[in-house]
């Protein structure tokens, strides 16, 4: 047991207690010290440590020069327990092999490396409660602070507790939006108490106030700066240093007790500086090749600066950068160029030409070949920060300004994929300045339009792309085929906020690359051609479409690279009405993502999936789909405007929380530059008004969603539009509406689209006609599985029957409109059919919805994969928990719906 608390330290000391108090009741905790440099947080997770006699522990510390070295920091904390590996589920256990290079594989997606860990460490905990503790976090590489926030954020019922440590400043983005306590200085008093305590001989009392006052209560300025003084000074003061700011005297003191030391114990420690895996060995063979006997570590020890035992330590932090950054640039590369010596080329061949490129001033090919094969390296592990480090600092170090603009280019893609925007612009730059040929600008111009897309879905990116596609047809069709592919997908989220370049120009220069791609068109090739023709004659069109989507769903595997194709022909089978084919597509995304472990894709895939599922009537799979949206969304930290959540919200009648996030995703397209959100928003308003019989007010909003003819909306906006001109006496929108629905319906022809336009022609026809037309629109529509539109369809029939005085035929209808809608979940809707019921004379008890339970978006899904058949283990898989998490949430579950066990569930959620 350590010292009870740390002076001046009494509340930290109590709440680290806690922590650890509450972990062991099976409460996850996490808690990040942040605090200037010297101000204690190592000190504290010293106690912490000393608190954990019973437990099971893992520890790294962040170094700054290990920050390019991919997932090194998560090796630092997980090595001590890779024997658990075998004990998770195949892909996870997959992706932690392979960053850590004990398999060779293709990269894993980072968020499953992260979900890998959360399992590793949940199965750690099983025995015994387990601390993770991480010093100098901001000094983490990004992969591993990633997958650390990632950990820290999904954490909830296992005995684990995650404490960390971070420098204010350099340390603020690291870990941020967790539970934090501020480390601040000591009260004046214990600044006195401290210093007293660690001086020996006289010291004038105004010596001391001078002091406490300047160290503003920082304990290690309070511990270290009275050694770097005579007695003289701190007996009358007269010697004292001018302020500066603590964190540098700290440092600075570290640098005046470095420099008291004999020259080879100087060399010694600036070895131990530049190398933070603390590998004793590598330390003695490096000071060999510089010809320094390892003795020379004693000064050091000595003056408890430095500990040599199984691993090389610094006494803190500070003192391996004081010795570090003192270093003129001569010295610091001579001794990397020693551990570049020392360091095996068969075992660690990353590390050595990292230290080779440290040791480099000047262009070297030799060097920057050496990186470039360490990038593809860390590159195959899913480091692509790493890999995007190593290539900018070979393209630096490269000779030939021609190869130079390659490994630029290569830098600029790894950087993009990590990023690191800035870096990946800066690399642009430079393989520009270092001169290129056609392919090499027609690859600059693809990576600066990759890069616009990747930082914002706005309206920069089609001309970027258009142009990087027209560039790179000479030379690469099938790349610039993909890359025409992207830039309609761009155009597609700019749509109405697009400026010059849309759907119209993209099929223009499209047009000559379509019509090289040869008797044996791929499912992506076809989608290709049917994107050009929708954005021409839509008769024409709709088939070449119809032909390319099923195509795709007709059992097309999309390989790795290509998962996104299946995003763009479920837009394109909802567009042109064929309901099949979209369920299929967007199922089949949402599953090849998740199996694969493509989470950065899944969110892509379930915004599709979303409306699918609206449409097709099944809310409550699109209410799991937005909980698991928002799930992927909290622990990738990718956020996008919440299209999905606010078109459930519509369905489901939920107006106040619809028109939050109206205001919401109204302000995020319009920053984003996508027109297509902005779109949404107008029609989800319609859906909402509609649904209340609030007629003029959905007229409104279904006239602005449908104004620019977006892809898809349009297709959604003109049955809303056309029911409310209808009911406000207004023929003329109506009327052109509906012509512009009709040729959209008979061009794609699918009973989905006949069966609306039947439904929508019902409204506007005299009472002859219109009976067949409800009639022949529920028979179409039966065909289908959109089966909200079928609903509607019911409801419509069932009010005309009514306002016919045929009240015992509206009964039937009605009643079949509310039974669906009540067990969709469609509130509004519903309530609009019971009183059309109680018009007709029928007695309707109002009943709640089959998702009025008391459970949570994320409870009511846990339990409906658990009535699936899903294990703890594939559940928290799905949802990023661990399978310990996923049993805290049934247990709630079952307590609030009076059942014991997973048996029961069945009856709650039948399926």
């Amino acid at each position: 047991m350590p010292d009870p608390v740390l002076r001046g330290r009494q509340r930290e000391c109590e709440l680290l207690r806690r922590v650890l108090t509450d972990t062991r009741e099976g409460s996850s905790q996490v808690l990040v010290l942040r605090g200037d440099p010297g101000s204690g947080k190592t000190a504290l997770l010293d106690y912490l440590s000393g608190l954990l006699a019973d437990w099971r522990r893992l520890a790294a510390v962040g170094v700054e020069s290990e920050m390019e070295l991919a997932y090194s920091g998560l090796h630092q904390l997980c090595s001590p327990v890779l024997d658990h590996l075998d004990r998770l589920p195949a892909p996870q256990r997959a992706a932690l092999e392979v960053v850590f290079g004990l398999s060779s594989a293709p990269p894993p997606d980072r968020f499953l490396v992260a979900l890998a860990t959360l399992t590793l460490l949940d199965h750690v905990a099983e025995d015994e409660p387990l601390a993770c503790v991480v010093d100098d976090a901001q000094w983490l590489d990004q992969a591993s602070a990633q997958v650390l926030a990632f950990v820290a954020r999904r954490l909830l019922a296992e005995p684990i507790a995650l404490v960390c440590s971070a420098r204010t400043g350099a340390g603020d983005a690291v870990l941020a939006g967790l539970p934090a306590l501020p480390v601040g200085g000591l009260g004046a008093d214990d600044s006195r108490a401290l210093l007293l305590t660690n001086v020996t001989g006289p010291i004038d009392t105004e010596v001391v106030d001078q002091i406490v006052a300047e160290s503003h209560g920082n304990p290690l300025a309070l511990l270290e700066l009275p050694h770097t003084w005579t007695s003289h000074d701190l007996a009358g003061g007269y010697g004292l240093p001018d302020s500066h700011p603590v964190s540098s005297k700290v440092e600075q003191s570290y640098v005046q007790r470095v420099a008291s030391l004999p020259r080879e114990t100087q060399q010694l420690l600036l070895i131990a500086a530049a190398e933070p895996l603390g590998d004793p060995r590598l330390l003695e063979a490096a000071a060999a090749v510089l010809g320094i006997d390892p003795a020379a570590a004693a000064p050091a020890i000595g003056a408890g600066l430095l500990r040599l035992g199984s691993r090389v330590e610094f006494a803190h932090p500070l003192v391996r950068s004081a010795t570090y950054r003192s270093a003129v640039p001569d010295q610091r590369q001579r001794v990397h160029r020693a551990l570049a010596e020392a360091t095996n080329a068969s075992t660690d061949p990353d590390r050595r030409a990292w230290h080779r490129a440290r040791a480099t001033k000047t262009a070297n090919e030799d060097v920057a070949a050496e990186l470039e094969r360490s990038a593809g390296r860390a590159q195959s592990r899913g480091g692509f920060a790493a890999a995007g480090a190593f290539l900018s600092r070979a393209a630096e170090l490269t000779p030939d300004p021609s190869r130079r603009s390659g490994r630029a280019l290569g830098a600029a893609l790894a950087n993009v994929q990590a990023g690191a925007f800035d870096t990946a612009r800066r690399m642009l730059t430079l393989a520009t300045d270092s001169g290129v040929d056609e392919l090499q600008r027609a690859q600059v111009d693809l990576l600066g339009a990759q890069l616009a897309f990747a930082s914002s879905r706005g309206t920069e990116a089609p001309p970027l792309l258009l142009e990087a596609a027209r560039r790179l047809e000479p030379f690469d069709g099938r790349l610039a085929r993909e890359t025409y592919l992207d830039a309609f997908t761009a155009a597609l989220f700019g749509a109405r906020l697009n400026e010059g370049v849309g759907l119209t120009e993209i099929a223009e220069a499209a047009r000559t690359a379509a019509g090289q791609i040869g008797a044996e068109p791929g499912p992506a090739d076809l989608l290709l051609q049917g994107l050009i023709a929708l954005a021409g004659d839509y008769a024409t069109a709709a088939p070449a479409c119809l032909a390319a989507v099923r195509r795709m769903a007709d059992g097309w595997t999309a390989p790795p690279d290509q998962l996104r194709r299946l995003w763009q022909g479920c837009v394109v089978a909802i567009e042109v009405w064929d309901d099949e084919s979209a369920y299929v597509l967007s199922q089949g995304h949402v599953e090849i993502a998740r199996r694969t472990g493509a989470l950065s894709e899944v969110a892509l895939a379930l915004s599709s999936r979303t409306p699918v599922l609206v449409f097709s009537g099944e809310l409550a799979a699109a209410t799991a789909a937005v909980a698991e949206t928002e799930s992927v969304e909290e622990a990738t930290g990718i956020a996008a405007a919440p299209y999905g959540a606010l078109i459930v919200a519509a369905w489901q009648g939920r107006g106040d929380h619809s028109d939050r996030l109206i205001a919401t995703a109204r302000r995020a397209a319009t920053a984003r530059g996508e027109g297509i959100g902005v779109a949404i928003c107008d029609y989800t308003r319609a859906v909402l008004a509609n649904s209340g019989g609030r007629y003029g007010e959905a007229l409104a909003a279904a006239r602005d969603a449908a104004a620019y003819r977006e892809v898809v909306v349009e297709n959604w906006a003109l049955p809303e539009l056309i029911e409310a001109a209808s009911r406000t006496g207004e023929p003329e929108p109506a009327r052109t509406s509906l012509a512009r629905l009709a040729e959209k319906a008979q061009a794609s022809h699918t009973d989905w689209a006949l069966g609306v336009e039947a439904r929508s022609r019902a409204l506007l026809s005299d009472e002859r006609r219109a009976e067949d037309l409800y009639r022949g629109s529920i028979d179409l529509l039966s065909r289908t599985r959109m089966r909200a539109d079928l609903a509607r369809a019911h409801l419509l029939y069932g009010e005309w029957l009514r306002r016919t005085s045929r009240r015992v035929d509206a009964r039937h209808e009605l009643e079949t409109a509310y039974e669906m809608f009540t067990a969709a979940g469609m509130a509004l809707f519903a309530e609009r059919a019971r009183r059309e019921l109680s018009a007709t004379g029928a007695t309707v008890r109002k009943r709640g919805l089959e998702e009025s339970t008391e459970l949570t978006p994320q409870e009511a899904q846990i339990a409906r994969l658990a009535v699936e058949g899903r294990t703890n283990a594939e559940i928290g898989a799905q949802l990023f928990i661990s399978s310990r998490t996923v049993e805290w949430h049934l247990r709630k579950v079952y307590t609030k719906l009076g059942i014991s066990s997973r048996r029961y569930l069945h009856t709650a959620f039948p399926s």
